[in-house]
């Protein structure tokens, strides 16, 4: 019977490594944290960058996973699954925050609602399941584009005057997002509204969801217009609590 293939285990090492962080790595980076010379390094982040597997940085030249590995990941996770992992902790997010609790993934190129918990108050609410929001303006949609779970669209709609529409601007915020490990929105899809979110993971630390809650702005943020660190709190909580259940590690 043949040995393993030296190549593709080194690829496999390279791909685990890229997911096993939410920054990008340089090339150094990744020959000296495996081992391998950097023209080997270097030969395999190209063939995985051609077929999609790991994407470039062109400011930088750092490697982070492309989005086509990312879909692969996901695509083991149905969206059932997700919703039952997540109805329990959901239910409970909702009872102690006072707010709307939403789960959503995504789909050509927006976030798709999967599951919606109302706030347990007697105000008329809309059942957002199977709504589409966008990307770049939602707290949900930033986590999402953070961990490359989605891609950013060419063009960005101005929905308030806060929406961030200049790609350098965005991507100041997603890597504010990697940096502290949840997303947050203000008045930037809704005036008088704001939300807050943060990563759902499944096996091997890969992103596959989001779960956030929303609400009217002044019981979001504080007066700074900074989120609510209890909030914050509660939904970092949630999320961990969600990803266990899927069978992340610890992080």
């Amino acid at each position: 019977m043949a040995g393993p293939v030296q190549s593709i285990e080194r690829a496999a090492a390279i791909l685990r490594l890229l997911a096993g962080g939410p920054r990008r790595l340089g090339l150094g980076e990744v020959a000296a944290s495996l081992g391998l010379a950097k023209g080997t390094a270097h030969g395999i982040l190209r063939t995985l960058q051609h077929v999609d597997f790991v994407e470039q940085d062109a400011a930088t030249g750092k490697y982070q996973l492309g989005a086509a590995l990312l879909h692969l990941g996901t695509s083991y996770l149905d969206v059932n699954e997700l919703r039952s992992r997540s109805l329990n902790w959901a239910d409970a997010l909702a009872a102690r925050s006072g707010e709307s609790v939403r789960l959503g993934t995504p789909l050509e190129g927006q976030v798709l609602i999967v599951h919606h918990v109302f706030r347990p108050d007697d105000t008329f609410q809309t059942l957002d399941v199977g709504a589409l929001l966008p990307l770049h303006a939602s707290s949900l949609g930033k986590v999402l584009l953070a961990y490359g779970t989605a891609a950013v669209e060419p063009e960005l709609e101005a929905y308030t005057r806060h929406t961030l529409v200049e790609p350098a601007q965005l991507a100041r915020a997603l890597t504010a997002v990697r940096e502290v490990g949840w997303a947050a929105e203000i008045q930037e899809m809704s005036m008088g509204e704001a939300g807050i979110a943060a990563p759902i993971r499944g096996h091997g630390g890969l992103v596959v969801g989001a779960i956030g809650l929303s609400g009217p702005v002044e019981r979001i943020s504080d007066s700074q217009n900074h989120p609510r660190a209890g909030l914050v709190s509660l939904i970092r909580e949630a999320a961990r609590a969600i990803s266990r259940d899927l069978g992340a590690a610890r992080w």
